[in-house]
């Protein structure tokens, strides 16, 4: 953006003020991807939104919105209550640039800044992807460690971990084995990942598997454990899988400190460019979909997110599009930036742990009640 638009975005930004009147959050549908949150909020959502001006908004005008736009026409496939006006002008009205995109969502949303129960600004950004690994569909060498399918009988499903491997009612239930027990543990983690499988004749087929529930058991970290314990001096990925190698007859013992097993299905993968998909039930757009908390913010909204980047003082200021949610994901000021996937996604989830401020956008003819 040249020095002329944001002047003039600038001039905008000086005379344009926030409505006076909270959305109404409305309760939506259990989550595609990611486990749901469950705690209900202490005060109620509204609270947590504070009216604000654009130009409270940090770096507004810098960010490249065009790239961000495929994420929020995305999010307007299932849009919110509130939201259907704006989303059938943001799917005829293609910005030409990034001051064409700002213009535009200035003129039919209004920002809310959002803060934690104790009226503090300042929140937690984490970073997820969607991991790649190795499989097998038949057990065999080191691929020894199954995914399962969901289990019909409820009874069945809240299996712990510890008893699932001794139960021949699972045997059925494996969809593929993979050779790393730490990145399976960690696939369970993320909700969803990729399996890469040879065939026959050498060639690689990929597939998603995406989360299909869970057993209903608390979870708990294996890898604390290991911590603790001083087996591992580390968490990085290489670290586990090390031990895994130089401990086999540990490592069940070691997974069954969390009894939460995380159920998959499989998905046909036509477009490896095409992220999972998240609460919303719309694909994930890496560094521009995030997992928020539903009791505070609903799944579609955009976010102006202001945070740094992983590991640095570099500012990190950009629209994110709240599409996922997660059990852990808890608070009005609270997001878990999706990175992608593979393994540089994978290091920069991981690096990402930085103080965050959020603002909401929310359309400005939309007014509605707060419960």
């Amino acid at each position: 953006m040249g020095w002329w638009a944001r002047g003039v975005l600038a001039a905008i930004l000086g005379s344009l003020a926030a409505c006076s009147s909270p959305p109404l959050l409305q309760p939506l549908p259990e989550p595609v991807h990611r486990a749901p949150p469950t705690p209900a909020p202490q005060r109620p959502a509204a609270q947590r939104w504070v009216a604000a001006d654009w130009k409270d908004l940090p770096g507004w005008g810098s960010d490249d919105l065009l790239a961000a736009w495929p994420a929020l026409l995305a999010g307007c496939q299932r849009p919110a209550t509130g939201w259907a006006e704006f989303c059938a002008r943001a799917a005829l009205l293609a910005p030409a640039d990034a001051l064409e995109a700002s213009l535009l969502l200035m003129k039919h949303l209004r920002p809310w800044r959002l803060q934690a129960d104790g009226g503090e600004a300042t929140g937690l950004l984490t970073g997820y992807f969607e991991p790649q690994l190795a499989a097998s569909r038949q057990r065999q060498g080191a691929f020894q460690w199954p995914l399962h399918a969901l289990p019909t009988d409820p009874a069945l499903r809240r299996t712990p971990r510890r008893d699932i491997d001794a139960n021949p009612r699972f045997t059925a239930l494996e969809l593929a084995y993979v050779d790393d027990p730490f990145a399976l543990l960690q696939l369970q983690i993320q909700g969803s990942g990729r399996l890469v499988m040879r065939d026959a004749a050498g060639a690689e087929r990929t597939s998603r598997v995406a989360y299909a529930g869970h057993n209903d058991q608390p979870f708990q970290s294996v890898v604390r454990a290991l911590l603790d314990r001083g087996e591992v001096g580390d968490a990085t990925a290489r670290t586990l899988s090390d031990w895994a190698r130089r401990n086999p007859a540990k490592v069940r013992e070691a997974l069954a400190v969390n009894p939460r097993v995380v159920y998959f299905r499989e998905e046909s993968l036509p477009d490896a460019a095409i992220g999972p998909r998240g609460a919303q039930g719309v694909p994930l757009t890496p560094g521009r979909s995030v997992a928020i908390d539903r009791a505070f913010i609903a799944l579609g909204t955009p976010l102006w997110l202001d945070s740094t980047e992983p590991l640095s003082t570099t500012p990190m200021r950009r629209l994110v599009l709240a599409q996922d949610a997660g059990s852990a994901i808890l608070g009005a000021v609270r997001a878990d930036l999706f990175w992608g996937w593979g393994e540089e996604a994978g290091l920069r989830a991981s690096r990402t742990k930085q103080p965050l401020r959020l603002w909401a956008l929310w359309p400005a003819e939309s007014r509605p009640a707060v419960p």
